[in-house]
């Protein structure tokens, strides 16, 4: 006798039918690859809470950029670790500082071949790890800020960035930013804004990345992992003031997020595939506990599934190199 049910596991049964009968598909057009650039180290220097992981010399973030391009993945996303950290995060503007450099340079090196998109945080370069300035009483000074968020902009798309990713979640970043560049005659440069990013215990091997230090905690401006219809309230606002893509972070942890925002926005949506994410996975890896490289390429794949259109991921290069 043969059950209806039977048909679902005559689908399964060869590598040939699950690839047919597949729903969704990864490919190397869906991933970004974050990329650390370090002022004053002369070779690439380890990240040793994230496996695999190095910060880069500008010298080896173009090469790396080149291994990128050939594995065809279209886009990075460029991270700086200053030598010097101020009270405002000056170094965040600074057309010579590490990121106005790195931009250059890999503008220089791939030209359009590459999406080059820059972070936009002032929490690698501030001495209290804020995302922002502070006010005399500790708290993040949110319309100050968000001036030096515009100088930043600015600088990031005269180095070369093709998008700007502002992830501080102050309010009203995306507006600032979007005026500040049209200002300058930078309207061709997209803006991509963590428009759902949640105070998450998932970011500490970042953290260690980028040599933050923080002072406090950043529950007042970024969400609180208990909500969801408040990330839908977040996207929204970004995009109405001019947000060309939008970003959950973290991803895992934010399915049903992904899964709901999918339907509201017509913009691109993307999910960040964060450094805690990365890093328990390459941890069970190397104990033995997982098949490090299948649980990254499924860890992917449902965020494909729950509606992205593409990751920012630390598995981008050696997940292209599994499906190239």
């Amino acid at each position: 006798m043969t059950f209806p049910a039977q048909r679902l596991r005559r689908l399964r049964r060869t590598s040939a039918l699950r690839r047919l009968a597949a729903e969704t598909t990864l490919s190397v057009d869906d991933l970004v690859a974050p990329l650390f650039v370090r002022e004053d180290i002369s070779q690439p220097v380890p990240v040793t809470s994230m496996p695999g992981v190095v910060q880069h010399t500008t010298r080896t973030l173009r090469a790396e950029a080149c291994r990128l391009v050939a594995l065809g993945v279209p886009g990075v996303m460029v991270f700086g670790v200053p030598a010097h950290k101020d009270a405002e995060g000056s170094g965040a503007w600074d057309p010579a500082g590490v990121v106005g450099r790195g931009l250059a340079e890999l503008r220089d090196e791939v030209g359009d071949e590459l999406v080059v998109m820059a972070d936009l945080c002032l929490d690698e370069f501030t001495d209290h790890g804020h995302c922002g300035v502070l006010a005399s009483d500790g708290t993040v000074d949110n319309d100050a800020t968000l001036e030096r968020y515009g100088r930043v902009a600015v600088m990031q798309a005269a180095a070369g960035a093709d998008v700007v990713a502002p992830s501080g979640m102050m309010d009203g970043q995306v507006a600032a930013i979007r005026a500040a560049l049209d200002a300058e005659g930078f309207s061709q440069v997209a803006i991509l804004a963590y428009a759902a990013k949640y105070a998450s215990a998932a970011y500490g091997p970042f953290r260690h990345a980028v040599a933050v230090n923080l002072t406090g905690d950043r529950h007042a401006y970024q969400q609180d992992p208990r909500n969801r219809r408040e990330a839908v309230d977040e996207v929204r606002l970004d995009i109405a003031e001019g947000a060309d893509m939008v970003m959950v972070k973290p991803a895992m942890t934010s399915l049903d997020v992904i899964a709901t925002l999918r339907p509201e926005v017509n913009v691109p949506l993307a999910a960040y595939h964060v450094s805690g994410e990365y890093s328990m996975i390459k941890a069970a890896a190397e104990r033995g506990w997982v098949d490090g490289p299948a649980m990254a390429l499924e860890h992917l794949t449902v965020l494909k599934r729950a509606g992205v259109n593409f990751v920012v991921t630390y598995f981008a290069l050696e997940v292209a190199e599994a499906l190239t």
